[in-house]
């Protein structure tokens, strides 16, 4: 009964390395990595204004009164906020990263991206698996559609990962790795929940998941991604890369079911 949702999962969350696979095709120049950082950007602000929230009020809108639901949102993302700034001081700062970089500034903040980004996707990627194991349990048809929407959306996530993760550590096959580790988030999730976490993941609790998540992606696409994307002086890479992440994303909710 779970095995075909358990497979349906892993190959979404493998599809981040198809996102990495990039980093192998084109040498990680500074325009690539301030290009992929705002396309990562654009990519995680469409999808959580425009897909993940709307989601969480459609179904809050059958519980809550108006201002009742809008609170919710609103906590819920700015303990998302909260939560993408305490991860990120746990994570390594560029001065203490430096010293690996041989003083390389570019290199470290490049790290430092790659990191905070590969969190906030392992934390992003957890309840999708969940998503798809719930979905593809209830409805075959629609697990096979909801594995086709998050494997589309999470190419560009590996890309995210990827492409700073080579630029720094000068390996574009270690950047393919750590994007494929960040997908992996997703058949460990659905595994989890399957094992062990069943009873709590009722719909109230995996929408709020949600919006706590959308809050850690906006975080993390406003702090760290589109300052990345627009730090060097030629900003058009950046730019470009992320209009080009937000019309892509916006075109793939309008057109995936």
């Amino acid at each position: 009964m779970y095995l075909t949702p358990l497979v349906l999962t892993t190959i979404a969350g493998l599809f981040t390395g198809l996102g990495g696979l990039i980093a192998v095709v084109c040498k990680p120049t500074q325009r690539l990595l301030a290009a992929s950082a705002g396309f990562a950007g654009g990519v995680m602000l469409a999808a959580s204004l425009s897909d993940l929230v709307p989601g969480a009020l459609r179904f809050y809108s059958s519980y809550l009164p108006p201002l009742g639901r809008g609170a919710a949102l609103v906590l819920l993302l700015a303990a998302g906020m909260l939560l993408a700034g305490a991860l990120g001081r746990l994570l390594p700062e560029e001065a203490d990263l430096a010293d690996r970089m041989a003083g390389d500034a570019a290199r470290t903040a490049a790290l430092r991206t790659a990191l905070v980004t590969g969190a906030a996707l392992l934390l992003h990627n957890f309840p999708e698996g969940v998503l798809t194991l719930f979905a593809g349990t209830a409805d075959p048809s629609l697990g096979f559609r909801t594995t086709l929407a998050i494997a589309l959306h999470n190419i560009p996530e590996g890309l995210a990962v990827a492409v700073p993760f080579a630029f720094a550590m000068h390996s574009r096959w270690g950047g393919v790795l750590a994007a494929l580790v960040s997908g992996l988030a997703e058949p460990v999730g659905a595994l989890a929940a399957l094992l062990f976490l069943r009873g709590w993941f009722t719909p109230g609790f995996l929408n709020g998941t949600v919006v706590l998540v959308a809050g850690v992606m906006l975080w993390v696409a406003l702090a760290q991604l589109l300052p990345a994307a627009l730090a060097y002086r030629r900003r058009l890479p950046g730019l470009l890369g992320m209009a080009a992440g937000v019309l892509l994303m916006l075109l793939g909710i309008a057109a995936l079911p």
